[in-house]
């Protein structure tokens, strides 16, 4: 599709404030305004506190003035002592590549993981798990971009062959989408699965030791099971500009999620001084900072006082090549190994993105995150003209509606709804949904493909249940899976809040008190969960 080639340069210089959608960015990833003041220094300076790694010759020319994050500063009155008369360079996207980690077993998301990779997981309707860091590359500008698979990956592999071939076998300039799938080589090394996301890139190191040679200064390394919209270009401008071996992206967190993330503490430059990957008890709360460092208000700071890593990074392609061979060649991980060893020697340094991320590593998040999506206003959106998120091209009908109730929904297209009541629910593509169904909070991934009123009329008069939900159904607080088979007068409601079940010659499971029905499952009419 044409939309692919959408290229968006990164920004150098861009200043913003404040958290979520009325974000202000400042020096080292968002904001500045706080504790924190922000000083000018003259290149003389630069160089004396920094040594010479702060002045570097400039590719294309660009001038800019190099801001330094001081605390002997007041902060009502910012001084600006001069505009350093050094360049720094601009970054090229084409001297980034990326890795998308997409080869974990995805336990936490099953049963949804039970035959499809988690990075192919569908959301919103008509999207995979795989578009978000697809699309965020694309609309960076970034072409160079591999894929590591390992566990279910077919659908996965088929739906990067449909939707991103950059030209159909033909070459898109330097660009590529590589899907590199976990295999065995000779030897006894060469016998493992991939132990780690760390092993997982250092498996196939002799592909990313031959993308040093061509021209790949900077590696981003990304997960394949968040939701959010970012320039990757402005992240890697932030590594540049600090002359940092690594860089973290990082989002204030609470108390309530702080153990399930990396967390780290930095110190006014915002290098990474100290790093634990998922902490509990003391060594939690050894974790607790001041997050008005960020440049978030003291309330702000009070409901969020952990710094996270997004579990995004990137790294100079030397730095990752020699880390993982050499400095740790036993690490298998990048959060609680490689990061954490790395602080110790290396400039790591940590980038706010004090914008909408949500990570998808569970059935209670991804479902929250989803049914967030038909709010008004929504934290997180799809629609942006300028940044838009690209899928496979299905060339669908329009979805009809016959005397529906629809309030707070997305329906996607192709779908057939009939004298229904949908509320506050995702309706997939190619649904089907018969008189008398009533939605409440609930998920439908859709179908893979339509049977026709025949074929639907011969399994109805035959006794079996057809693709999609059957007439007076009634169904809430559930997630169902592609291609499930929900007959009439069925109740899903899980009205004796169960929070775990495992139900699956009954076609469902319930997760965290959410109802998940199972790929191609079959609910007979009349059924109650």
């Amino acid at each position: 599709m044409d939309s692919t080639c959408t290229t968006l340069s990164g920004h150098l210089g861009k200043v913003s404030e404040g958290i979520g959608r009325n974000r202000r960015s400042g020096f080292w990833g968002e904001s500045t305004k706080g504790s924190v003041s922000t000083r000018f220094l003259s290149a003389q300076s630069c160089k004396s506190s920094r040594g010479n790694r702060n002045l570097r010759n400039s590719k294309h020319g660009t001038r800019i003035a190099h801001a330094v994050l001081t605390s002997d500063i007041n902060e009502d009155s910012m001084a600006f002592q001069g505009v350093p008369n050094f360049e720094t360079p601009k970054v090229d996207p084409k001297s980034v590549a990326s890795i998308i980690l997409g080869g974990g077993a995805g336990t936490r998301l099953f049963p949804l993981t039970s035959r499809r990779a988690k990075p192919a997981v569908p959301i919103g309707g008509c999207y995979r798990l795989i578009d978000i860091p697809m699309s965020n590359c694309i609309n960076s500008g970034i072409r160079k971009i591999f894929i590591l698979t390992q566990f279910n990956s077919f659908s996965l592999n088929r739906h990067l062959s449909r939707t991103y071939s950059f030209g159909n076998g033909m070459t898109f300039g330097d660009g590529f989408v590589e899907v590199l799938a976990a295999t065995q080589t000779p030897g006894e090394a060469g016998k493992k699965w991939f132990q780690g996301t760390a092993d997982a890139v250092r498996q196939f190191i002799w592909v990313f030791e031959d993308a040093k040679n061509k021209n790949v200064e900077h590696i981003l390394i990304l997960s394949g099971d968040h939701l959010y919209r970012m320039d990757y270009m402005d992240f890697v401008q932030r590594h540049v500009d600090t002359n940092a071996d690594i860089t973290v992206s990082c989002v204030p967190m609470d108390d309530s999620r702080a153990s399930d993330y990396g967390l780290m503490k930095i110190d006014k430059t915002g290098r990474i001084v100290q790093f634990a990957e998922k902490p509990k008890g003391s060594n939690l709360k050894a974790m607790h900072v001041d997050t008005t460092l960020l440049g978030l208000s003291p309330q702000e700071a009070e409901k969020n006082p952990y710094i996270a890593s997004m579990g995004v990074y990137v790294f100079r392609t030397e730095t990752l090549l020699q880390l993982l061979r050499w400095n740790c060649s036993s690490c298998n991980d990048f959060g609680s190994e490689i990061i954490p060893s790395a602080v110790k020697e290396h400039n790591v340094q940590a980038y706010l993105f004090n914008d909408y991320w949500e990570d998808i590593g569970t059935i209670k998040s991804f479902f929250d995150a989803n049914l967030a999506l038909t709010e008004q206003p929504p934290k997180f959106e799809f629609y942006d003209p300028k940044t838009p998120f690209f899928t496979s091209p299905r060339f669908l009908p329009p979805t009809k509606v016959e005397k529906c109730k629809i309030v707070d929904a997305i329906i996607s297209h192709g779908c057939f709804l009939r004298e229904c009541s949908v509320q506050h629910s995702i309706v997939g593509v190619r649904s089907r949904l018969e008189s008398g169904v009533e939605f409440q909070d609930t998920m439908m991934m859709g179908a893979d493909y339509y049977q026709t009123e025949t074929e639907i009329a011969s399994l109805l008069a035959e006794g079996k249940v057809p693709i999609g939900v059957g007439e007076n159904t009634k169904i809430r607080n559930c997630i169902i899976d592609k291609n499930a088979k929900i007959g009439r007068n069925v109740i899903i409601a899980n009205t004796d809040g169960v929070q775990e079940a495992d139900r699956a010659k009954e076609g469902f499971y319930i997760r965290s008190g959410i109802t998940v029905t199972l790929k191609n499952a079959t609910i007979k009419d009349g059924t109650v969960i």
